[in-house]
């Protein structure tokens, strides 16, 4: 055998094999292995100039692969590890989520291993990788946070693993089938916080403010604990002789009135603010209202559209609904497709008869959309109370705002003025025509709306 089929020949029966392994096994080289293999590598030149160093040469080269093979024994066969993943199923957007794992090694020696779940890019593991050595017949606990950046359902369907060999010239990979379903859901975690302040009066943290009622309802319901907005003539005095303790007598509200949003997800719905889309910051200040609306005893329901309709979720009472509204709209993403008011307003006129507060939150961007919206809002007047949320886009206003425009700041901060000037005109008309509107930015949406709605609530106007 000449020199050179020599070379060829080790070269083939070094490739042959790594590719076997790594198709069939899945295990691979490491760096470490290719500087090793530089060694015998290195005693093959001579051969081409001095065939007399032939034995030297086989030496070199069944010393390296019995150390190779030698090595290779050691690494951990595939059923050497199992996991167990403990999350709960239900995630809040942008808040942190918190995932443990259990990684089991149930082999007879320790083990190097790197550990990477299977999380989609979307929910933003925080770490995303793990480097522990395993003792043998040992288990392991890793936690680590996601941040969802957006909402949907989402499958983690494996525990990437990768472990080295006693010398770490080899690593294997391992897939640990472990299924797990996460749902990512509208912020919910403003409704325990409003939950708790609403318990301890300090409602006004969250820009909500104390409606003071124009009238009063008749209808007593409970005794409670007396506070510096009550009016002094619902004061009990024989209650508070006997507590002690200042207590006023608390009327029911008017109850059994009906709201249903319309939810636009369309075109105009896919900007951004503050990281999350116009539709996310819609569902957010949806759901807030909703939770509040309920607590009071109203009926919420929902209608969400585009081009078409996507999902109606009928208005009923009690805070079960709170469970149809999230399950309706956490998977509702927005599309680039032209918003059909006709088709919602019609689908309104037709499955909600009864007297509602219809809270359609949209974006205006031109003067068709401003035209269909004044439109059809304006013909709910008489039958239903209707009230458009319109949400403003900053970056108008930080083009107007800016200080001593020149050149071509100067022609933007002219073209947002007149924009905010035609926005301005829209909210005037639909003012003029009866409809109730809210002007806010997209982040922050939610306490308007709910001082919306209490301010409706108090002075009887639905």
């Amino acid at each position: 055998m000449t020199p050179l089929a020599l070379v060829l020949a080790k070269l083939s029966a070094i490739a042959l094999p790594l590719g076997a392994l790594a198709w069939f096994a899945r295990v691979y080289p490491q760096p470490r292995l290719i500087y090793l293999a530089l060694v015998p590598a290195a005693t093959t030149i001579p051969l081409l100039a001095a065939p007399a160093v032939l034995p030297l040469v086989v030496a070199m080269d069944v010393l390296f692969g019995v150390t190779v093979l030698a090595d290779l024994l050691t690494v951990p066969r595939r059923g050497a590890f199992s996991a167990e993943r403990d999350t709960v199923r239900i995630a809040s957007l942008r808040k942190p989520h918190r995932v443990s794992l259990t990684v089991l090694n149930h082999s007879q020696r320790s083990h190097p291993v790197t550990l990477r779940d299977g999380v989609p890019h979307e929910l933003n593991a925080d770490p995303d990788e793990f480097s522990r050595r395993l003792a043998a017949r040992s288990r392991i606990t890793l936690c680590y946070l996601l941040r969802p950046s957006r909402r949907g359902a989402f499958t983690i369907d494996q525990l990437h693993l990768r472990s080295l060999s006693r010398w770490g010239f080899w690593q294997r990979l391992i897939d640990l089938p472990l299924a797990s379903t996460l749902h990512v859901y509208p912020d919910m975690k403003q409704l325990s916080q409003y939950a708790l302040l609403a318990r301890t009066n300090r409602l006004s943290l969250l820009g909500v403010r104390r409606t003071r009622r124009i009238g009063q309802d008749h209808d007593f319901e409970r005794l409670r604990d007396y506070t510096i907005d009550d009016n002094y003539k619902h004061i009990d005095w024989r209650s508070t002789a006997r507590r002690r303790k200042l207590t006023v007598k608390q009327f029911q509200s008017s109850q059994s009135q009906r709201i249903v949003f319309l939810i636009d997800s369309g075109r105009m719905m896919t900007n951004q603010a503050v990281g999350l889309s116009l539709l996310d910051h819609g569902l957010n200040a949806m759901l807030m209202l909703s939770y509040v609306a309920l607590r009071q005893g109203d009926s919420v329901g929902m209608i969400s559209f585009s081009d078409e309709i996507h999902g109606f979720v009928p208005p009923h009472r009690g805070m079960n609904q709170m469970n149809r509204l999230l399950h309706a709209s956490f998977d509702r993403f927005p599309t680039l497709v032209e918003s059909r008011y006709d088709q919602a307003f019609r689908y309104l006129a037709s499955h909600c008869r009864k007297r509602s507060l219809v809270v359609l939150i949209t974006n205006l961007i031109d003067e068709v959309n401003a035209t269909g919206v004044e439109r059809y809002l304006s013909n709910l007047v008489g039958r239903h109370l209707p009230l458009g949320v319109l949400l403003r886009d900053r970056r108008l206003f930080d083009a107007v705002e800016a200080e001593h425009p020149a050149g071509q700041q100067l022609w933007r901060a002219a073209a947002a003025a007149e924009i905010l000037s035609w926005r301005h005109q829209v909210l005037n008309d639909l003012q003029s025509k009866g409809v109730l509107s809210l002007d806010v930015f997209p982040e922050e949406m939610t306490a308007p709306l709910v001082n919306r709605y209490l301010e409706i609530k108090a002075r009887h106007l639905l």
